[in-house]
């Protein structure tokens, strides 16, 4: 697979380093494309957060594309140095944290920020999308009232989970990627 890029805005084109190894499945220009149709001009000015950061792909496209504020979580320094290194590449790093952390004990601690998207795509076929996701749940004070929480798996994972914050309200399907999308549950 070669290295993902960024499709649109003000870092258009740029390749990203990929991080060594074979601890990341970068996002496919396709599934990332098709996210950030839907995703639209509302991206313009979010607080984005990427909680199983990779390459920074997903994160950096939305800063690329007009989000105010990125913050990217993962648990390996591989995966960190190269997503300060492609902030750096595209010159947005300015907008952006990067914290090495374990993103399951990162959001248990009082928030110090609130997110308008937040972007799930950990290791597949460990259930550590519905760890994340039910962890974000029983925290609801990192979540803006309006977010939307994506989750990137592959569809074999995928079982509807019980939530009290949120609940799901649309699927994408793209070959062997499924996105899964959440809002806040309306309360009675």
């Amino acid at each position: 697979m070669s290295n993902p890029r960024i499709i649109a805005g003000k870092a258009r084109g740029h390749r990203l380093q990929a991080v060594p190894g074979d601890i990341t499945r970068p996002i496919t220009d396709r599934v990332k494309e098709a996210l950030f149709n839907i995703l639209a001009n509302d991206i313009q000015d979010a607080h984005f957060l990427d909680m199983f950061g990779g390459t920074g792909s997903v994160g950096i496209e939305a800063l690329s594309r007009g989000a105010a504020y990125a913050r990217f979580l993962d648990v390996h320094r591989s995966a960190v140095d190269t997503i300060k290194k492609n902030l750096s590449r595209t010159q947005l790093q300015g907008l952006a944290d990067v914290v090495l952390t374990d993103a399951f004990q990162y959001l248990q601690r009082p928030p110090d920020h609130t997110f308008h998207y937040v972007y799930i795509a950990p290791p597949q076929y460990k259930q550590l999308w519905q760890k994340a996701i039910r962890t974000l749940d029983e925290n609801p004070a990192w979540m803006a009232p309006d977010v939307w929480v994506i989750v990137q798996i592959d569809p074999l994972e995928y079982e509807a989970i019980s939530l009290q914050s949120l609940h799901e309200f649309d699927q994408r399907r793209y070959g062997s990627t499924l996105l899964v999308f959440y809002e806040p549950t309306a309360e009675p």
